[in-house]
């Protein structure tokens, strides 16, 4: 949790749970309209409840004659859950809640801006030219973000830590929009070769970074979160568990199947709605969701609300008409950037880059008479088409991953 008086990390700002509001994350839903959202049982400790209390929680609840553990806790300025499948003893759950909670603070540690001596904080702070050493999650999430840069055009470039701060989205105090000299010197800070990372894939632990200008200061907000999510998704299958959700600050990865033996089913929230209004389930079963959209976070500088996303060939936020943009993927570090970039690029660019690299994505346009055109890519169909398919090769052979 962060300290008092200090401003929440950039991940608390970016995509917060409303973003991507867990529909069926206890399974009690499955069996109803995906248009309709309710609320868990009044009996069943739900995460928000849980997530109140200082430090990690766990809890046990019988769904569908199946017993999970319910945790959830803080970190990274946010809150988290979880759902595992097959815990029935309350000693077992809260350590798992601490587990995850630890695997959490860990990455805050490592990715945060906001603290000084976090590793990501002295790297930005590091000579210029000379090599620093990289920690190997670290390394692992800056080889997503050049990955999904060099594959976007550096639509999504991590560089762009300092524009990020100008516009009031980082760690220092928000205040007047910058000049446009102001956006045009830290435009020069980001793009190709800003930074370079030498991370053996053999070796992952003898990685280095070398900042390449002066100013340039990375900000991992739009992938650490996912990766984080990702980690615990590993420790939990490395424990025995074929069976869980994970949301870390609105990036949800889910395996196996969900209470009730049906795929996970997460809500992608209506745009410019009140927070928990579901536009759309999304059947899941072994694959991360992430949501990037314009209408939760904000703020209003010189009379204009402006976006949290920065376009860094611009240097300004993103102004187009996509009100927000749902990634599928394998993990969910790569659906959290992917959301990133193809928001950046719009629906037209952003849509036709996603059908050349065969991503699963899903836009949500603005409409004149305040609805919403829907815009899916073939990759989002054809995952779709195979979540049920998955789901009965594990109805088919309980405790095995497809």
């Amino acid at each position: 949790m962060a300290d008092e008086g200090v401003p929440a990390p950039p991940w608390s700002r970016l995509r917060p749970l409303p973003v991507l509001f867990v529909v069926l994350l206890f399974g009690f839903l499955w069996w109803r309209s995906p248009q309709r959202h309710a609320a868990p049982a009044a009996s069943a400790p739900t995460p928000t409840a849980l997530a109140g209390n200082e430090g990690p929680m766990g809890a046990v609840e019988r769904q569908s004659d199946v017993d999970c553990a319910l945790l959830a806790g803080r970190s990274m300025g946010a809150g988290w859950h979880a759902t595992v499948v097959g815990v029935a003893d309350a000693a077992q759950a809260q350590a798992l809640a601490a587990a995850v909670q630890a695997v959490l603070d860990g990455v805050d540690a490592a990715m945060s801006t906001y603290k000084p001596e976090s590793e990501l904080s002295r790297l930005n702070r590091s000579p210029v030219g000379a090599p620093q050493p990289v920690s190997r999650d670290l390394a692992a999430v800056l080889r997503i973000a050049l990955e999904v840069s060099q594959a976007s055009g550096y639509a999504f470039d991590v560089a762009v830590g300092g524009l990020v701060d100008a516009w009031g989205f980082g760690p220092s105090q928000p205040g007047a929009a910058p000049t446009g000299d102001a956006v045009k010197t830290l435009r020069q800070r980001v793009g190709p070769g800003a930074y370079t990372l030498q991370a053996p894939p053999d070796d992952p632990s003898g990685a280095t970074l070398v900042r390449a200008r002066e100013g340039v200061t990375l900000d991992l907000s739009a992938v650490a979160p996912g990766y984080a999510a990702d980690l615990i998704a590993s420790d939990l299958r490395r424990r025995g568990h074929n069976a869980f959700l994970v949301e870390v600050g609105g990036e949800v990865i889910v395996a196996g199947l969900a209470p009730g033996g049906r795929p996970w089913q997460l809500g992608v929230e209506t745009p410019d709605a009140p927070p928990g209004t579901v536009y759309k389930a999304v059947p899941m079963v072994d694959e991360a969701l992430a949501t990037s959209g314009d209408y939760r976070n904000g703020r209003v500088v010189d009379g204009k609300r402006v976006s949290h996303t920065i376009d860094p060939a611009t240097g300004q936020p993103i102004t187009h008409g996509l009100a927000s943009i749902s990634v599928l993927h394998d993990d969910a570090g790569r659906a959290d950037a992917w959301a990133t970039a193809l928001n950046v690029l719009g629906a037209e660019r952003g849509g036709a880059l996603a059908r050349d690299l065969g991503i699963a994505a899903m836009f949500l346009l603005r409409k004149p008479d305040g609805g919403f055109e829907e815009q899916r890519t073939p990759a989002w169909e054809a995952r779709q088409a195979q979540v049920q398919q998955r789901a009965q090769r594990y109805a088919a052979a309980p405790g095995a991953r497809p």
